[in-house]
């Protein structure tokens, strides 16, 4: 396909949904689903950057995740955990800055030391960022900036009256430029609690697919259908806002 002739995002987003019901409609475990969709997660990263796409943010396990069985959640935390080293490779191979959101609760020391190696090794790479959304929350997000926030006031290092949006996503997790196209799989069409902040302004686009058979081919429909869009904003210029 010829992205040329394409309008490109800045940012796009993914909700990674379909692994379990993949497998189980394959008649394997659950698990054997979580699998297969952190390999794809890494060969359609690459294919999205590629394209001169410049920031990704996945959500792979959100703070309501939790409420799965036990046997589910720590297939996830140790796959996340054999996962990590080959995330660092990736990112050194493909140049791409990685950052995580989310809070540490809950994550054992081993993630978390882990996360931060990443962050710290992979922090001088400037044309790609990979934000990796891992017991996250929507909700959660906008709470904590709150709460540091209303810190940084009491401590005299804000004014109050001079909070805006700008300032407001400085104190998110990470503070990245808006999301332009948010696609999530598996045809259900919901947000999820998924950054909400971000996504106030983007394109939403829900394919049936289950993630582990969203391919190079399906993103490219994705791009097509994008590209058929005609945004608007309310008022605010978000496409010319400095990334």
């Amino acid at each position: 396909m010829d992205y040329s002739k394409l309008k490109i995002p800045n940012h796009v987003a993914l909700i990674v949904d379909g692994n379990g019901r993949w497998a189980t409609e394959k008649g394997m475990n659950r698990s054997a689903g979580h699998k297969q969709g952190f390999l794809n997660l890494k060969k359609l990263t690459a294919y999205i950057f590629s394209k001169d796409i410049h920031y990704i943010s996945a959500y792979l396990f959100s703070t309501e995740n939790f409420k799965r069985s036990q046997m589910e959640v720590s297939f996830i935390m140790g796959l996340l955990t054999n996962q990590l080293k080959d995330i660092l490779n990736f990112c050194h191979e493909e140049k791409i800055k990685a950052i995580f959101s989310g809070r540490k609760e809950n994550l054992s020391d081993k993630v978390l030391k882990a996360m931060e190696e990443i962050e710290k090794e992979t922090k001088m790479y400037e044309e790609k960022t990979f934000n990796i959304c891992f017991n996250y929350g929507g909700h959660t997000e906008i709470i904590d900036a709150t709460k540091k926030i209303v810190k940084d006031v009491q401590k005299g290092k804000l004014d109050i009256n001079t909070l805006d949006e700008n300032t407001y996503s400085k104190y998110l997790y990470h503070n990245l430029p808006p999301i332009d196209l948010m696609i999530r799989t598996s045809g259900e069409q919901r947000l999820s609690n998924f950054m909400l902040w971000q996504n106030s302004y983007a394109e939403f686009y829900f394919p049936k697919t289950y993630f582990p058979d969203f391919d190079e081919k399906e993103f490219d429909k994705a791009i097509l259908e994008y590209t058929k869009r005609d945004r608007r904003f309310g008022g605010i210029d978000y496409e010319n806002k400095s990334h």
